[in-house]
C-alpha cells in the first residue's frame, strides 16, 4: 500500500509505503467506542460533591421529644428530609470512573481510525511543516497551500473543519504560529491518540517515514507507550 507525500507548498514529492496492519484495517465501531469511552472516563475528574448527613453541621440534639407533641418523630435535623440536612445519593468527588483498556486494544482502535481516515481521503502526508519563525502569516500560508490538495479544500475556508497536525518533535516556532487558529491542533507524533484523530476532520502527518515507524510501534510487544 502506497500513498503520496507532499511538501508544505502542496507539491507532490514522492511516495511512502504504508503497513497494512496500521492503515488497512476494516472499520470496527464496537472497539473504537469501547476505547473512546474508556479514555474519556479515565480523563474524567470528579468535581461535584454533596454532603451526606454525617458531614452537615448541627443536628446533635433531638429536635423534640418522641411522643406527646402531635408532630412526626424526628431524631436529627441532619436528616435528608430536613432543609439543611444531608443529601441522599448525591454526587461524590471520590467516585472512581477509571476503566481499564488493554494496550493492544488502544493500538488497534487507533489503527482502525487511521485506516478509515485514509479511506475517506482525510489523511495527508507532508514531508515537513515549518514556519521558521513565530508568524501567524506564515502559518496561514501553509494552510492555504495544504488546502490545494484534493479533498482538503475546506481546510482554509470552513472554521469547523478542524485539522490535527503531528510533528516529529517539538517546534516552538511552528506551534506558536498556529496558536491563533482555533481549528488547528498540533502535537508530536509520540502523543497522538484516537481522540485526537476523531475530534478533528483532517489528519496531517509530517515526516511520514519516522511517524509511521512510531505509530507502528504502538502495537509491538515491547512498546511502553500508554496513549
Amino acid at each position: 500500500m502506497e500513498t503520496k507525500i507532499y511538501n508544505q507548498t502542496g507539491k507532490d514529492t514522492g511516495k511512502v509505503t504504508l503497513p497494512e496492519e496500521v492503515f488497512g484495517l476494516p472499520w470496527n465501531g464496537d472497539l473504537v467506542h469501547q476505547v473512546v469511552i474508556s479514555m474519556q472516563s479515565n480523563a474524567r475528574t470528579p468535581v461535584a460533591h454533596t454532603k451526606d448527613r454525617s458531614e452537615v453541621s448541627g443536628g446533635g440534639k433531638k429536635p423534640w421529644r418522641q411522643k406527646g407533641t402531635g408532630r412526626a418523630r424526628h431524631g436529627s435535623s441532619r436528616s435528608p428530609i430536613w432543609i439543611g440536612g444531608g443529601v441522599t445519593h448525591g454526587p461524590r468527588n471520590e467516585k472512581n470512573y477509571a476503566k481499564k483498556v488493554n494496550k493492544k486494544m488502544r493500538a488497534k482502535a487507533l489503527y482502525t481510525v487511521l485506516s478509515e481516515k485514509l479511506r475517506d481521503g482525510e489523511l495527508l502526508f507532508v514531508d515537513k511543516l515549518e514556519t521558521g519563525e513565530i508568524k501567524t502569516k506564515k502559518a496561514k500560508e501553509l494552510i492555504v497551500s495544504l488546502s490545494k490538495m484534493e479533498g482538503f479544500d475546506a481546510l482554509a475556508t470552513k472554521k469547523r473543519n478542524a485539522a490535527f497536525i503531528t510533528l516529529p518533535q517539538r517546534d516552538e516556532n511552528t506551534e506558536k504560529s498556529f496558536q491563533n487558529f482555533g481549528n488547528m491542533n498540533l502535537n508530536t507524533i509520540n502523543n497522538i491518540n484516537i481522540l485526537d484523530v476523531l475530534n478533528n476532520k483532517y489528519l496531517i502527518i509530517t515526516d511520514p517515514e519516522k511517524s509511521i515507524e512510531v505509530i507502528s510501534s504502538r502495537g509491538s510487544k515491547d512498546s511502553k507507550d500508554s496513549k
